[in-house]
């Protein structure tokens, strides 16, 4: 049965849909300074699992959804939207009242945040997070690179993004965003589009992206989680988020995955040769952090 949201979509023209939203923008912005920061950010990894870890922590009855639109994981403050600034962040967030109203009702902290993968990997996002939010709490979704390589080229590819062959795409990713993270740094306000569709090798080399962020905040802060260990028990992974966030328990009744994209398995070839490039990356990674990685290629 259609949702209510999609029955009004059927009968309310879009330009009113349209007026209504910038109203609600509008709004968050002049109440942002009634409304706290997020708690919690979840930076990585894109295609590991954040969509549907987005969708079960906003089921619990104290982790609010963005405002004003309530089907969206990310605001994307710290890569594509820097230069709106600190009153536009807020606005995506509960005020205190409304916090402070949850939080009688269901007996709890209210924890808000956002999902928003390309964090992890953007130059200066974990200096612009730490700056403004210096006591938030980090989760990490990390999966095996090869998989992960694979699975962000299907989606580019299904978007209608990508027009290469996966073994195409792979060897001209240095061509195809040479300069790109430069220029992210030169210059703040530039988003790079390429730097976020073709960066198939570059997103697996984990181990590099997240030293900036273990650098400036404490390991405590963080919550790391495999994809697989995800998947394969997410009911345990989903309290330990909770548990992690200092929020009371709350089943679930299923645990649906979002964004799946079935397909054909990566040729063999390929598949050995990306095992061989990400084994070192993934080794470092599993020393620095103290993770089992049950990746390919990986020995405990």
């Amino acid at each position: 049965m259609p949702s209510i949201r999609d029955r009004l979509k059927q009968v309310v023209p879009v330009r009113v849909t349209d007026r209504v939203r910038q109203s609600l923008v509008h709004y968050g912005v002049r109440t942002s300074d009634q409304r706290p920061l997020p708690d919690f950010l979840i930076i990585g990894t894109k295609r590991g699992g954040t969509t549907s870890l987005w969708n079960y922590l906003v089921q619990h009855p104290l982790v609010p959804r963005l405002f004003p639109a309530w089907n969206t994981k990310a605001t994307h403050y710290f890569e594509e939207h820097w230069s709106r600034g600190e009153a536009w962040y807020r606005s995506h967030f509960p005020t205190q009242r409304q916090r402070d109203a949850l939080a009688v009702r269901h007996g709890g902290p209210v924890r808000a945040g956002e999902a928003a993968p390309l964090y992890m990997f953007h130059p200066l996002a974990p200096g612009r997070v730490h700056d403004l939010m210096p006591s938030v709490r980090l989760i990490v979704l990390l999966r095996d690179p090869v998989e992960r390589a694979y699975s962000h080229w299907k989606e580019r590819r299904t978007e209608g993004k990508e027009p290469l062959s996966f073994p195409e795409a792979l060897a001209r990713e240095e061509e195809r965003t040479a300069g790109e993270r430069d220029r992210l740094i030169a210059d703040p306000d530039f988003f790079s589009e390429p730097y976020d569709w073709y960066t198939y090798r570059a997103r697996g080399r984990y181990v590099d992206h997240l030293r900036p962020w273990l650098e400036r905040f404490d390991r405590s802060q963080f919550l790391f989680l495999t994809s697989e260990e995800f998947y394969r028990d997410t009911r345990s992974a989903y309290r330990r988020t909770l548990g992690f966030l200092d929020l009371p328990e709350y089943d679930l009744p299923s645990f649906s995955v979002y964004n799946d994209r079935r397909s054909a398995p990566m040729d063999g070839d390929l598949r050995a040769e990306l095992t061989d490039y990400f084994r070192p990356h993934s080794e470092a990674l599993r020393d620095q952090l103290g993770l089992r990685l049950d990746w390919a290629g990986l020995t405990s």
